[in-house]
């Protein structure tokens, strides 16, 4: 499937990136739970943050599908690297559509370089798929606000600087209540909440965020008051690309260490690549990893072709997702007792691959989406 130059060009350099830089490191990163600041550093410096953010504001310009193979790349080599990716790309597109020039300056142009760090907090205890019942609030306190409330399963939460954080701004208005604020996570009233050890992915930290009365100047408010679920649902079709390359970049690596290991091991006198029953999961994993990159890019090119692709986007992160946990449990079944065994790369990525049927969105959410979209 031939790339155009550029983007081929790109692929090339990100694959060079991610081999010398990010896959030696994932098993000590898995094992460690540490975060790699110094990558996110030098993806900064290749101007691979943030990568769809227009020129003028510091970013590349480059388009969904760019970011598509940045993410899938990326995640061949360690795919919490990736998730850390895109969640910059979510932010940036937040900044660069709806933040003021004072709020670019402060927090999207560092972002871009990761000078700062940042979260995306949505999730609360009782509004995950269900975001009609989110409780945090923030209240007009003078020219202020007041902001109250609890979030969990926080993207960064550990160690941000600052967040988006969603909260409601009229309890009577429902979806049209609420708004988004850019919170300083040092302000007094915010309380870090225990940080989570997750199943995978376990350089990307994950815990909880506390509001207490924290004051935020107006200057705090992102985009206009009341339409800050429109806008964090506006990003959603990209956050679900972006999710669908890296799922995709699990899969293709599974399929690659499963082709490797297949040729060398041997038994009953042979190459086990040599098994029927083998080469059929073999052939499966690429089957599915070709067809996952075909979504992937329809849905990628229809976005920069100015598209509405809700129903193209969930297309592809649901079968991604799915094919990648599926496809990762057979590159352990391939690997045999050796697969099992923590520190092998197949069973740090049936585990990387998990989480990717859960966030962005629930594969069983995705379904509901696509019968919307389709049966509408």
């Amino acid at each position: 499937m031939a790339l155009p130059g550029e983007l081929a060009a790109l692929r090339d350099t990100v694959r060079r990136f991610a081999e010398s830089e990010v896959a030696p490191r994932a098993a000590e990163l898995d094992e460690s739970e540490a975060f790699p600041g110094d990558i996110y550093r030098a993806l900064g410096g290749l101007g691979l943050l943030g990568i769809t953010v227009p020129e003028r504001l510091g970013g590349a310009e480059a388009g969904v599908q760019a970011y598509s193979i940045v993410m899938e790349e990326l995640s061949r080599g360690y795919a919490s690297v990736a998730d850390q990716v895109g969640l910059v790309e979510l932010l940036g597109t937040l900044l660069s559509e709806h933040g003021t020039p004072a709020q670019q300056a402060q927090y999207l142009t560092p972002l871009l370089r990761y000078e700062t760090s940042c979260a995306y907090a949505l999730t609360e205890a009782e509004a995950g798929s269900d975001l009609a019942n989110l409780k945090t609030t923030a209240r007009h306190d003078g020219t202020d606000w007041r902001l109250n409330g609890e979030k969990m399963w926080i993207h960064m939460a550990p160690r941000a600087e600052f967040a988006a954080v969603l909260a409601r701004t009229d309890p009577a208005a429902g979806h049209r209540g609420m708004s988004i604020f850019l919170v300083d996570l040092a302000a007094p009233g915010v309380e870090r909440l225990r940080a989570e050890h997750k199943m995978g992915q376990r350089a990307s930290p994950v815990g909880g965020l506390r509001f207490t009365d924290v004051r935020l100047p107006r200057e705090a408010l992102l985009g206009p008051e009341g339409r800050g679920f429109h806008m964090m649902m506006s990003v959603l079709d990209k956050g679900r690309i972006g999710i669908a390359a890296l799922a995709l970049g699990i899969l293709q690596r599974a399929l690659e260490e499963s082709i490797d290991y297949a040729k060398q091991r041997v038994q009953f006198g042979k190459p086990i690549a040599e098994q029927q029953a083998i080469r059929f999961l073999i052939a499966d994993m690429a089957k599915d990893a070709h067809a996952a990159r075909l979504l992937v890019r329809d849905a990628a090119q229809g976005m920069d072709e100015g598209r509405r692709v809700t129903l193209e986007a969930s297309f592809a992160k649901c079968f991604a997702s799915d094919a990648a946990v599926a496809r990762t449990a057979d590159a352990v079944q391939i690997h045999g007792g050796t697969g099992y065994i923590r520190g092998v790369t197949v069973e740090r990525l049936y585990r990387d691959a998990k989480i990717t049927q859960i966030y962005e969105g629930t594969n069983q959410i995705q379904r509901v989406i696509m019968a919307r979209e389709i049966l509408s």
